[in-house]
């Protein structure tokens, strides 16, 4: 990892001054040997105020949620009663208020958290201990900042009922679950892999048609994919050459894991997990287990089939021969273990293919954080000046040359990685990161999918304040329900001031100089 600007050492909390990334100094003032985030363990403490200052904004999300966030059409706890007057007007705007505030202040823990571990003050087992802290309170949060788990859920309520959920949309069926599906999927089929429905069905067995037991039991189970990557990258780490605690600090305490994946829930939490553990156990050698997983990983949401023809690589790499013949017999092998793994998930879980074309479902949702889609906006608005014409037509062109775009690049990433190992994996962890931002379609937590390997690579603390600025700014793109706010131009323009303090917050203590110019205030009084 490149080297930083010198630092002087503070606390675990917070480094007291300059930029961070160097190594502490001891009492005596000596710089320690090993340079930026090699810092002795004794060094290292357990960053306490920051972890409960995070806890803090995470208990503010939590209450605000009750109010502001992706709420039952009929709360069987806020329906009646005092607190009900959260849920409209005055209410409303007060826990909207204290869930902004509740993300603002988990943004400032992480930032301040960054800067431990970047300064090699704060180590693996301090950001665990905030990714605990700060991930409790959204277990019980209703879903924030999207009602997609709403769609599992009925998804998975259809399968339950001997319905396809390939074939139709929750609104088939009448109670909670699908009354509480957003409009946008009520006629849609599930575009998710057949062992996604499955856990679906087997949540609502579990859990019940209760709305919120059933979120719960689902977000229980999604965050088993939290666990496996973090079970694996302390391998990752050490096969890419990164730094763990970064790597636990970008993917993990992240905001967007903490209010998006878990506070969501999403299913790329799991996906992830299973990318990761693949990942790991094909670099070790273990190439049909790695497939296997990354199979299991497709088989909840397609995306992860883009890592797959690169474990292809690094399985051949190990094989005697040419690079045809081993690409040939290690294309046969993985073909070989994808086919009857893939087909175990479809028939425990009693579907189809009828997975293949509702891939295309999403494609409903236009808004310009997909490249393509915002190229085709930003041209129909120029064209719509001069002419009345409708933006369908500039939509689809702009997605149709984003998918050759997007082909392209991923054929070139992945003739990059024919001498497999290690490059295969960033390459890969580019290809999904290109997915994301090419796809027709981009939602704000797609940015984990390429951050799941490529937070195990070393990283620089500009590239790091760059993710960090992404990530807030990504959050703030949809509202706390679940709406767009992309196209309030006020909330954005806020929105991404917000992004740019919290990145320049990483590198520079005062990024806005307002401790400077206080103590130049006091010093003239």
């Amino acid at each position: 990892m490149p080297s930083s600007p010198p630092t002087r050492a503070g606390t675990a909390d917070e480094p007291s001054t300059g930029a961070p990334g160097a190594a502490p100094r001891d009492p005596s003032g000596d710089r320690r040997t090993g340079g930026a985030g090699h810092a002795d363990a004794s060094t290292r403490r357990l960053p306490v105020r920051t972890v409960l200052l995070g806890a803090l904004g995470s208990l503010l999300l939590l209450a605000g949620s009750f109010g502001g966030a992706g709420v039952l059409v009929h709360d069987p706890v806020l329906s009646s009663g005092p607190l009900s007057a959260m849920r409209y007007g005055h209410g409303r705007d007060m826990a909207l208020a204290v869930l902004y505030s509740g993300f603002g202040v988990l943004v400032w823990a992480w930032v301040r958290l960054g800067r431990g571990v970047l300064a090699g003050l704060v180590g693996s087992r301090g950001v665990l201990l905030a990714t605990a802290a700060w991930i409790a309170p959204m277990l019980i949060a209703p879903p924030l900042f999207t009602r997609d788990v709403y769609s599992y859920l009925g998804q998975g309520l259809l399968a339950l009922h001997g319905m396809d959920p390939y074939g139709v949309g929750p609104s088939a069926l009448i109670g909670p679950i699908p009354d509480n599906v957003h409009p946008t999927w009520q006629t849609t089929p599930a575009p998710y892999g057949p062992l996604f429905m499955g856990i679906a069905k087997g949540v609502i067995l579990l859990a019940g048609e209760g709305m919120i037991s059933s979120v719960i039991v689902m977000r229980l189970v999604l965050l088993c994919g939290l666990a496996m990557l973090i079970f694996a990258l302390p391998g990752l780490v050490a096969e890419l050459g990164g730094r763990l605690p970064v790597a636990l600090w970008l993917v993990a305490a992240s905001p967007m894991t903490v209010v998006h994946l878990v506070g969501g829930p999403h299913n790329d939490m799991l996906m992830i997990g299973l990318l990761a553990l693949g990942v790991l156990l094909a670099l070790r050698g273990r190439h049909a287990a790695g497939v296997a997983l990354l199979t299991l990983a497709m088989s909840i949401k397609a995306t992860a089939g883009v890592a797959l023809p690169f474990l292809v690589w690094i399985w051949a790499a190990r094989l005697p021969g040419n690079r045809r013949q081993r690409l040939v017999r290690a294309g046969a092998a993985s073909v070989a273990v994808f086919v009857p793994v893939f087909a175990a998930t479809m028939a425990l879980a009693k579907v189809g293919f009828g997975w293949l074309p509702a891939l295309s479902a999403p494609g409903m949702i236009v808004n310009y954080l997909s490249a393509p889609t915002g190229l085709g906006q930003a041209v129909h608005g120029v064209v719509a000046m001069f002419a009345e014409v409708d933006r369908g037509p500039f939509v689809e062109t702009g997605r149709t040359l984003g998918s050759l775009v997007l082909a392209a690049l991923l054929a070139r990433l992945w003739w990059r990685a024919r001498d497999g190992g290690t490059n295969a994996v960033r390459c890969a962890a580019l290809a999904l990161l290109a997915a994301a931002a090419l796809s027709p379609v981009v939602l704000p937590w797609y940015l984990t999918w390429g951050l799941a390997l490529g937070c195990a690579l070393p990283w620089s603390p500009r590239a790091l304040s760059y993710v960090v600025g992404t990530s807030v700014a990504l959050v703030l793109a949809y509202y706390p329900d679940g709406e767009q706010a992309m196209y309030n131009g006020p909330f954005v323009a806020v929105s991404i001031a917000a992004a740019l303090l919290a990145a320049g917050s990483l590198l520079k203590h005062d990024p806005l100089g307002a401790r400077s110019a206080l103590q130049s205030l006091a010093s003239k009084r």
